[in-house]
């Protein structure tokens, strides 16, 4: 027998451009290509060399917005080039 499904068993909605404007932790993590511990622990400060992500907290939840995830990166960048 099969179990019934759930709203969480569906992926998020796609939206044509670039993506949804608000990303959850595992999202994120997705497109970061890193797990949601290690995404946690640079929201945190918690990473040496790595600013902290800014998030949007809703409650407990905790969302990242698509285009504050892509700042982030750009400055991570940044600083990774003028330190080299």
């Amino acid at each position: 027998m099969t179990r019934p499904l759930r709203a969480h068993d569906f992926p998020p909605p796609v939206f044509p451009g670039d993506g949804p404007p608000l990303l959850t932790v595992a999202e994120a993590a997705r497109e970061l290509r890193c797990s949601k511990t290690h995404l946690h622990n640079v929201i945190h400060g918690r990473v040496p060399g790595l600013p902290p992500l800014p998030v949007l907290r809703i409650g407990r939840r905790v969302l990242i917005r698509h285009e504050g995830l892509r700042a982030w990166m750009l400055s991570v960048e940044e600083n990774i080039a003028l330190h080299r």
